[in-house]
Protein backbone atom coordinates (compact mmCIF):
# COMPACT_ATOMS: atom_id res chain seq x y z
CA UNK A 1 0.00 0.00 0.00
CA UNK A 2 1.14 3.30 -0.89
CA UNK A 3 2.68 6.13 1.29
CA UNK A 4 -0.12 8.95 1.88
CA UNK A 5 2.02 11.95 0.74
CA UNK A 6 3.01 14.79 3.37
CA UNK A 7 1.16 17.06 2.02
CA UNK A 8 0.90 21.38 2.15
CA UNK A 9 -0.37 21.30 5.98
CA UNK A 10 2.11 19.18 7.51
CA UNK A 11 4.97 20.75 5.23
CA UNK A 12 3.99 24.17 6.18
CA UNK A 13 3.72 22.70 10.03
CA UNK A 14 7.70 21.29 9.65
CA UNK A 15 8.61 24.91 8.02
CA UNK A 16 7.53 26.60 10.89
CA UNK A 17 8.41 24.01 13.71
CA UNK A 18 11.80 22.66 12.80
CA UNK A 19 14.20 25.89 12.82
CA UNK A 20 13.28 26.20 16.68
CA UNK A 21 13.41 22.57 17.61
CA UNK A 22 16.85 22.01 16.00
CA UNK A 23 18.21 25.31 18.18
CA UNK A 24 16.90 24.06 21.51
CA UNK A 25 17.57 20.51 21.20
CA UNK A 26 19.77 17.65 20.28
CA UNK A 27 19.40 14.64 18.91
CA UNK A 28 19.49 11.16 20.05
CA UNK A 29 17.10 9.46 17.40
CA UNK A 30 17.49 5.73 17.28
CA UNK A 31 15.26 2.58 15.74
CA UNK A 32 14.11 4.68 12.21
CA UNK A 33 14.67 1.01 10.48
CA UNK A 34 11.55 -0.03 12.88
CA UNK A 35 9.53 1.86 11.45
CA UNK A 36 7.47 0.38 8.61
CA UNK A 37 8.17 1.51 5.09
CA UNK A 38 4.47 0.63 4.15
CA UNK A 39 0.95 -0.19 5.46
CA UNK A 40 -0.76 1.28 8.13
CA UNK A 41 0.40 1.09 11.86
CA UNK A 42 0.47 2.27 15.19
CA UNK A 43 3.08 4.02 17.34
CA UNK A 44 2.92 3.85 21.10
CA UNK A 45 4.69 6.53 22.98
CA UNK A 46 5.71 7.93 26.65
CA UNK A 47 4.53 11.07 27.34
CA UNK A 48 6.60 13.40 29.77
CA UNK A 49 6.78 17.05 28.85
CA UNK A 50 4.06 19.64 26.82
CA UNK A 51 6.95 20.05 24.73
CA UNK A 52 7.37 16.51 23.70
CA UNK A 53 4.60 16.06 20.95
CA UNK A 54 6.45 18.28 18.75
CA UNK A 55 10.10 16.04 19.36
CA UNK A 56 8.35 13.43 18.64
CA UNK A 57 6.52 14.58 15.54
CA UNK A 58 9.71 15.73 14.17
CA UNK A 59 11.47 12.22 14.53
CA UNK A 60 8.53 11.06 13.27
CA UNK A 61 8.11 13.25 10.04
CA UNK A 62 12.04 12.41 9.79
CA UNK A 63 10.95 9.19 8.90
CA UNK A 64 9.01 9.58 5.81
CA UNK A 65 5.84 8.26 7.50
CA UNK A 66 4.00 11.78 9.24
CA UNK A 67 1.74 10.54 12.50
CA UNK A 68 -2.05 11.26 12.85
CA UNK A 69 -2.69 12.21 16.40
CA UNK A 70 -5.69 11.80 18.04
CA UNK A 71 -7.10 15.29 19.07
CA UNK A 72 -9.66 16.81 21.16
CA UNK A 73 -12.56 17.51 18.65
CA UNK A 74 -13.23 20.73 20.13
CA UNK A 75 -9.77 21.69 18.24
CA UNK A 76 -11.18 21.11 14.45
CA UNK A 77 -13.50 23.77 14.29
CA UNK A 78 -13.07 26.78 12.85
CA UNK A 79 -9.80 29.29 12.16
CA UNK A 80 -6.80 28.45 11.73
CA UNK A 81 -5.87 25.96 14.58
CA UNK A 82 -9.01 24.30 13.02
CA UNK A 83 -8.15 24.30 9.01
CA UNK A 84 -4.33 22.94 10.47
CA UNK A 85 -5.57 20.28 12.09
CA UNK A 86 -8.00 19.07 9.42
CA UNK A 87 -5.33 19.95 6.92
CA UNK A 88 -2.55 17.36 8.76
CA UNK A 89 -4.96 15.28 9.15
CA UNK A 90 -4.97 14.55 12.63
CA UNK A 91 -7.68 12.33 14.20
CA UNK A 92 -11.08 13.86 16.47
CA UNK A 93 -11.84 11.86 19.40
CA UNK A 94 -15.16 12.44 19.88
CA UNK A 95 -15.37 11.69 24.01
CA UNK A 96 -19.18 11.68 24.40
CA UNK A 97 -19.16 9.09 22.51
CA UNK A 98 -20.45 6.35 24.56
CA UNK A 99 -19.35 3.53 22.56
CA UNK A 100 -15.43 3.26 23.55
CA UNK A 101 -14.34 1.65 20.15
CA UNK A 102 -16.94 4.30 17.91
CA UNK A 103 -14.69 6.70 19.27
CA UNK A 104 -11.61 4.99 17.40
CA UNK A 105 -13.24 4.50 14.42
CA UNK A 106 -11.57 7.48 12.47
CA UNK A 107 -8.04 6.12 13.73
CA UNK A 108 -9.29 2.64 13.04
CA UNK A 109 -9.89 3.53 9.33
CA UNK A 110 -6.53 5.88 8.87
CA UNK A 111 -4.96 2.83 9.74
CA UNK A 112 -6.64 0.55 7.40
CA UNK A 113 -5.88 3.17 4.48
CA UNK A 114 -2.16 2.69 5.35
CA UNK A 115 -1.62 5.66 7.94
CA UNK A 116 0.41 6.06 11.14
CA UNK A 117 -1.66 7.02 13.79
CA UNK A 118 0.12 7.74 16.98
CA UNK A 119 -0.91 7.37 20.85
CA UNK A 120 -0.06 8.37 24.29
CA UNK A 121 -1.23 5.39 25.56
CA UNK A 122 -0.99 7.14 29.40
CA UNK A 123 -3.67 9.55 28.38
CA UNK A 124 -2.02 12.45 30.10
CA UNK A 125 1.38 13.46 31.28
CA UNK A 126 2.67 10.81 33.49
CA UNK A 127 2.42 11.41 37.07
CA UNK A 128 5.28 8.69 38.08
CA UNK A 129 7.33 11.00 39.98
CA UNK A 130 10.48 9.85 38.51
CA UNK A 131 9.35 10.23 34.74
CA UNK A 132 8.60 6.14 33.72
CA UNK A 133 5.39 5.21 31.67
CA UNK A 134 2.12 4.93 34.21
CA UNK A 135 -0.76 2.41 33.48
CA UNK A 136 -2.05 2.91 30.38
CA UNK A 137 -5.28 3.10 28.82
CA UNK A 138 -6.70 0.27 26.35
CA UNK A 139 -7.18 2.40 23.13
CA UNK A 140 -4.35 1.57 21.39
CA UNK A 141 -4.47 -2.21 22.41
CA UNK A 142 -8.45 -1.51 20.83
CA UNK A 143 -7.53 -0.03 17.52
CA UNK A 144 -4.25 -2.79 17.37
CA UNK A 145 -6.57 -5.39 18.17
CA UNK A 146 -9.13 -4.85 15.50
CA UNK A 147 -6.68 -4.08 12.72
CA UNK A 148 -4.04 -6.12 13.47
CA UNK A 149 -1.29 -3.64 12.15
CA UNK A 150 2.39 -3.14 13.85
CA UNK A 151 2.41 -1.53 17.16
CA UNK A 152 5.64 0.20 17.49
CA UNK A 153 6.95 0.81 20.59
CA UNK A 154 8.39 4.36 21.27
CA UNK A 155 10.28 5.92 24.13
CA UNK A 156 11.72 9.32 24.39
CA UNK A 157 13.77 11.51 27.34
CA UNK A 158 15.00 15.18 27.20
CA UNK A 159 11.75 17.37 26.31
CA UNK A 160 10.97 16.79 29.60
CA UNK A 161 14.56 18.59 30.65
CA UNK A 162 13.81 21.40 28.25
CA UNK A 163 10.17 22.08 30.01
CA UNK A 164 10.04 20.15 32.53
CA UNK A 165 6.08 18.70 33.22
CA UNK A 166 3.75 21.35 34.86
CA UNK A 167 6.63 24.21 34.60
CA UNK A 168 5.81 27.66 33.48
CA UNK A 169 9.33 28.47 32.05
CA UNK A 170 11.45 26.74 29.74
CA UNK A 171 15.32 25.50 31.15
CA UNK A 172 17.05 26.47 27.78
CA UNK A 173 20.82 26.08 28.81
CA UNK A 174 22.48 23.44 28.72
CA UNK A 175 21.26 22.77 26.11
CA UNK A 176 19.21 18.97 26.05
CA UNK A 177 19.20 16.71 23.99
CA UNK A 178 16.02 15.26 23.06
CA UNK A 179 16.80 11.19 22.92
CA UNK A 180 14.26 8.72 20.94
CA UNK A 181 14.24 4.97 20.41
CA UNK A 182 11.55 3.42 18.19
CA UNK A 183 11.72 -0.27 19.16
CA UNK A 184 10.29 -3.56 16.96
CA UNK A 185 7.00 -4.31 16.96
CA UNK A 186 5.27 -5.36 20.04
CA UNK A 187 3.80 -8.91 19.52
CA UNK A 188 0.06 -9.18 20.51
CA UNK A 189 -0.69 -12.05 18.09
CA UNK A 190 -1.61 -14.23 21.42
CA UNK A 191 -4.30 -12.03 21.86
CA UNK A 192 -6.35 -12.25 18.27
CA UNK A 193 -9.09 -13.99 17.84
CA UNK A 194 -10.51 -13.39 21.27
CA UNK A 195 -13.37 -11.93 22.53
CA UNK A 196 -12.31 -8.02 22.86
CA UNK A 197 -12.90 -7.89 27.11
CA UNK A 198 -11.67 -5.41 29.52
CA UNK A 199 -9.59 -7.94 30.82
CA UNK A 200 -7.78 -8.68 27.44
CA UNK A 201 -7.68 -5.45 26.30
CA UNK A 202 -6.07 -4.64 29.88
CA UNK A 203 -3.50 -7.24 29.76
CA UNK A 204 -2.45 -5.90 26.06
CA UNK A 205 -1.67 -2.78 26.95
CA UNK A 206 0.16 -3.91 30.06
CA UNK A 207 2.24 -5.88 27.32
CA UNK A 208 2.27 -2.41 25.20
CA UNK A 209 3.17 -0.24 28.45
CA UNK A 210 5.94 -2.68 29.07
CA UNK A 211 7.55 -2.60 25.88
CA UNK A 212 7.46 1.15 25.76
CA UNK A 213 9.09 1.28 29.40
CA UNK A 214 11.81 -1.15 27.68
CA UNK A 215 12.70 1.14 25.31
CA UNK A 216 13.00 3.94 27.84
CA UNK A 217 15.39 1.91 30.33
CA UNK A 218 17.67 1.69 26.85
CA UNK A 219 17.53 5.31 26.61
CA UNK A 220 18.16 6.30 30.51
CA UNK A 221 20.14 3.35 31.00
CA UNK A 222 18.61 2.34 34.42
CA UNK A 223 15.68 0.09 35.15
CA UNK A 224 12.62 1.17 35.56
CA UNK A 225 10.18 0.34 38.72
CA UNK A 226 9.02 -2.91 38.57
CA UNK A 227 5.40 -2.10 39.15
CA UNK A 228 4.17 0.88 36.76
CA UNK A 229 2.94 4.00 38.74
CA UNK A 230 -0.95 3.27 39.01
CA UNK A 231 -3.26 6.99 39.23
CA UNK A 232 -6.17 5.15 40.27
CA UNK A 233 -4.92 3.03 42.49
CA UNK A 234 -2.68 5.98 44.09
CA UNK A 235 -5.48 7.69 44.54
CA UNK A 236 -7.69 5.21 46.22
CA UNK A 237 -4.69 5.02 48.74
CA UNK A 238 -4.71 8.69 49.49
CA UNK A 239 -8.32 8.67 50.46
CA UNK A 240 -7.90 5.44 53.05
CA UNK A 241 -4.89 7.09 54.66
CA UNK A 242 -6.39 10.76 54.33
CA UNK A 243 -9.82 8.79 55.99
CA UNK A 244 -7.58 6.57 58.63
CA UNK A 245 -6.21 10.41 59.60
CA UNK A 246 -9.34 11.81 60.24
CA UNK A 247 -10.36 9.04 62.30
CA UNK A 248 -7.64 9.29 64.17
CA UNK A 249 -6.93 13.01 64.57
CA UNK A 250 -4.16 13.33 63.02
CA UNK A 251 -2.60 14.33 59.10
CA UNK A 252 -2.71 12.36 55.75
CA UNK A 253 0.82 11.65 53.72
CA UNK A 254 0.63 12.37 50.26
CA UNK A 255 2.78 10.05 48.51
CA UNK A 256 3.98 8.37 45.14
CA UNK A 257 3.16 5.15 44.27
CA UNK A 258 6.12 4.40 47.01
CA UNK A 259 9.20 6.37 45.42
CA UNK A 260 10.31 9.49 46.54
CA UNK A 261 9.58 12.47 44.52
CA UNK A 262 12.68 13.18 42.81
CA UNK A 263 13.39 14.62 39.64
CA UNK A 264 14.59 13.14 36.33
CA UNK A 265 17.85 13.49 35.43
CA UNK A 266 19.93 13.58 31.91
CA UNK A 267 20.36 10.18 30.59
CA UNK A 268 23.86 8.74 30.19
CA UNK A 269 24.67 6.99 33.44
CA UNK A 270 24.57 3.78 31.69
CA UNK A 271 26.22 2.40 28.24
CA UNK A 272 22.92 1.53 26.76
CA UNK A 273 22.51 5.62 27.09
CA UNK A 274 25.02 6.20 24.50
CA UNK A 275 23.84 6.72 20.90
CA UNK A 276 24.56 8.62 17.41
CA UNK A 277 21.79 11.01 16.63
CA UNK A 278 20.26 11.32 13.12
CA UNK A 279 20.12 14.68 11.92
CA UNK A 280 17.36 16.97 11.34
Amino acid sequence: MPRRRIGFWYRFAAVLCKPPLVVLLKRDWRGMENIPADGGFITVVNHNSHADPLGYAHFQYNTGRVPRFLAKSGLFGKGFVGAAMRGTGQIPVYRESTDALSAFRAAIDAVERGECVAFYPEGTLTRDPDGWPMTGKTGAARVALQTRCPVIPVAQWGANLLLPPYASKPSLFPRKTHHVLAGPPVDLSRFYGKEMSPELLKEATEVIMAAITAQLETVRGEKAPATPYDPKQVRIEQRRRAAEAERNGGDGHHIHGGRTATGPAEPGRGPQAQGKGQGA
